[in-house]
């Protein structure tokens, strides 16, 4: 079955989005809490260093005024539209929705044709609520009010990838979301990322501050599966309050994906993965197969 392309005019992204390749381009989290918005950086290896005062960046600009003493400065865009606006592949895939895959191999999503692309789904929920996720600033998935959970499958070519997931509700949002990455020639699932906050119930401030923790140890080495071949860099979140200050109305969540050339050679789950046996290379890279080009 062919692709599914939607022609529609893209739609602008939300919020004062940044991304980084590197620990040194990212601003610095501001220590300010407004009743209005707040931004949170997860620290990565090597520590997090604000841009340089001569490059200033809309992030930057907005949390000085954020700290300034007027609430409510820091801003989040309405969210996109409510549809899928997508070119979304494999044979799950029809009429702009997709069925989420089975159990065995690659659960009848199939691969990607070209040795640049690699095919990923991406699961929306299970929550109540309602949940965008947007890649490159093209790309919209949109999960609706009628589904608890939607799965999305798209090719994405290598190198950077940056994703934002955006939640939207006045008393409060609950998020769950799941990245995997499907290996071209072990027809094996990659665990990539996973989000959580609330699902079910809403989403607390304790609990942001939880998974801001977790990422913190687990972005020292930038890899949720060892065994894949996708390294996830510069999670970040902004929020907004809903009326009784402890939840989140406005949850924008930020990452950029770094997508490797080489097909992942060991099935997820391999207890070998990440010590040795490929090429050799940076200890928080992906490990590449023997004699393989990156």
């Amino acid at each position: 079955m062919q692709d599914k392309v939607i022609h529609r005019a893209p739609q602008g992204i939300n919020g004062a989005g940044w991304t980084r390749e590197r620990p040194r381009a990212l601003p610095r989290a501001t220590s300010c809490d407004n009743r209005g918005m707040r931004s949170h950086v997860v620290p990565q290896a090597g520590g997090v260093r604000p841009v340089p005062r001569s490059i200033p960046t809309l992030s930057g600009l907005l949390a000085i005024a954020a700290c300034g003493g007027t609430a409510h400065q820091l801003t989040i865009a309405p969210p996109p539209p409510k549809e899928t606006h997508a070119v979304l592949a494999g044979g799950l895939c029809a009429d702009n929705r997709c069925s989420c895959r089975g159990e065995d191999g690659d659960g009848g999503v199939g691969v990607p044709e070209g040795a640049n692309k690699k095919r990923f789904e991406i699961r929306l929920g299970p929550t109540p609520y309602e949940l965008w996720l947007s890649i490159n600033k093209t790309t919209v998935l949109y999960k609706n009010l009628e589904r608890a959970e939607e799965c999305f499958y798209v090719d994405l070519p290598t190198g950077a990838q940056q994703l934002e997931l955006r939640a939207s509700n006045p008393e409060g949002v609950s998020v769950a979301f799941q990245i995997h990455e499907l290996g071209t020639k072990t027809r094996s699932w990659y665990d990539t990322f996973a989000f959580s906050c609330g699902a079910p119930g809403p989403c607390s401030f304790e609990e942001l501050e939880a998974n801001k923790a977790q990422y913190a140890q687990t972005s020292k080495r930038s890899m949720f599966d060892r065994c894949g071949t996708t390294k996830v860099k510069g999670i970040s979140w902004d929020h907004g309050k809903a009326p009784d200050q402890e939840h989140p109305s406005e949850l924008v969540v930020r990452m950029t994906l770094d997508i490797y050339r080489f097909a992942a050679w060991k099935p997820s789950g391999d207890p070998t993965c990440g010590q040795g046996g490929g090429r050799r290379g940076p200890a928080d890279e992906p490990e590449a197969p023997p004699m393989s080009t990156p």
